[in-house]
């Protein structure tokens, strides 16, 4: 992998069970969602539901150990949740989950079936390398609000995912920029699954290698590479 993802040494005594891994992949197509992805959202949210058995998605161990990381960094994990908690909560809702393109898509699916963060960046957008750090509070962060390109900083202490040219993805995995998302453009891409203890590694493992299937199967051809798992401990 030519990029590389490095995990600051402030994170890892925040989460020394924390583990990521990345999948990447060359040669994708995108496109918009398609009937085939939207059924892969509908499964994943049957498969949640069995998972929770009558929980809400924050009772489950591994969303639990992700509340507890955001209020040692000073989020409110009630109010800016993680992204798989997040989606969980949608896809158990009456509103359902989004469909937002078919690489999108994908990964929710994977998200909310194996109750994990994944995130996918455009490889083609990336510049330089990426770094999981307390952020100073003046990094920038460049999002959208009410149609229009605006700067944000993340708060002093706060977790960001970020690369050369500012932060890419606010509170761990709470926002993603929209200069790095993948979009109908994309032919490049990294997915980074990210877990906390309890979640067993092997899990982890699984979902990635369901995640690569997926990806060879909507775009044949693709290079598709499942890096080792890199662990905080």
């Amino acid at each position: 992998m030519t990029l590389t993802l490095t995990v600051s040494d402030e994170v890892r005594a925040l989460a020394p069970g924390f583990t990521h891994l990345a999948v990447e992949a060359h040669g994708l197509v995108n496109g918009p969602s398609t009937e085939a992805g939207s059924a892969l959202l509908d499964d994943a949210a049957r498969r949640l539901a069995a998972r929770l058995d009558g929980r809400a998605p924050h009772e489950d161990p591994h969303m639990a150990a992700w509340r507890e990381v955001y209020t040692e960094f000073g989020s409110k994990p009630s109010r800016t949740r993680n992204s798989a908690e997040a989606l969980a909560r949608r896809a158990l809702s009456d509103a359902g989950l989004p469909r937002i393109n078919m690489l999108v898509d994908l990964y929710n699916a994977i998200s909310v079936a194996h109750l994990i963060p994944v995130g996918g960046e455009d490889l083609d957008r990336i510049q330089g390398d990426m770094r999981l750090l307390r952020a100073s509070g003046d990094e920038d962060f460049v999002t959208v609000a009410g149609g229009e390109e605006v700067v944000e900083h993340p708060d002093a202490g706060e977790v960001v995912w970020r690369d050369d040219a500012g932060v890419t993805c606010r509170r761990w995995n709470w926002r993603q920029g929209p200069r790095t998302r993948l979009t109908e453009r994309t032919t490049s891409g990294i997915f980074l699954l990210e877990s906390l203890a309890p979640m067993p590694v092997a899990e982890v493992e699984g979902a990635a290698a369901e995640l690569a299937e997926l990806l060879a199967k909507f775009s044949p051809g693709a290079r598709i590479t499942v890096h080792a798992p890199q662990s905080a401990g």
